[in-house]
């Protein structure tokens, strides 16, 4: 008799129970895979504007609506803007390596040559949301706090890194590292100087004729 009263009462709550279980570390799953996916949206979505807008010109509620969400779900995914902004300016620069890595891989022989020409462009310049997100924010990033400021110290080491890798192996590490700072420095410079002059010819100049000091020649020369 206790037999069948186990089977008849105790099995099915048993097993309701387990199912909820399963079923709410499922959901709890899927809602973790939901947020985390939301808040790539909205990471996305935000290294684009900023580059193209700046980091002031555009707000969380904008930002929001372009990925297509609402504004009171922003807190849910980020503490502050600034940590939007730190997000955004990491994924950007993860972009720009990865681009990089791309060319030194399609180009071995003459990688160096082959960035330079991809970034002092007139393709790079006019689409400055899916570009350099030092170009687009260096200065602006330079008046806001420790978290984006960190996040691109964080995306400049690994291209310097990469620039170094490049140079001649009969450079000494110093002269590679100070090569490769100056290559970066240059190309940012020139990007910034390209898309602030409102002469177009003017703005080819500047990144035809910085493109030409990066010169495999200039590198052999040091």
């Amino acid at each position: 008799m206790m037999i069948v009263i186990y089977f008849l009462y105790i099995t099915p709550i048993i097993y309701n129970v387990n199912i909820k279980r399963i079923h709410g570390v499922t959901e709890m799953k899927v809602s973790k895979a939901e947020a985390a996916q939301t808040k790539e949206r909205i990471t996305e979505v935000a290294s684009r504007l900023f580059r193209e807008l700046g980091l002031e010109g555009i707000g969380v509620a904008e930002l929001m609506k372009a990925a297509g969400l609402t504004h009171g779900g922003f807190y849910r995914h980020f503490a502050s803007k600034e940590e939007l902004m730190a997000s955004a300016c990491a994924r950007g620069l993860e972009g720009s390596l990865d681009a990089a890595h791309l060319i030194v891989e399609h180009h071995p022989k003459d990688a160096l040559s082959a960035m330079a020409s991809a970034y002092l462009s007139s393709a790079h310049r006019d689409v400055p949301g899916e570009g350099c997100v030092l170009a687009a924010l260096g200065a602006e990033a330079a008046h806001h706090g420790a978290l984006v400021r960190a996040a691109i110290t964080e995306g400049v080491r690994p291209m310097i890194t990469l620039l170094m890798q490049l140079l001649p192996s009969d450079m000494s590490e110093d002269t590679k590292r100070q090569r490769a700072i100056t290559i970066y420095s240059s190309m940012i410079g020139a990007l910034v100087l390209a898309r602030a002059v409102d002469d177009v010819a003017l703005s080819d100049m500047v990144l035809t004729s910085v493109l030409a000091s990066i010169s495999h020649a200039d590198l052999h020369s040091q």
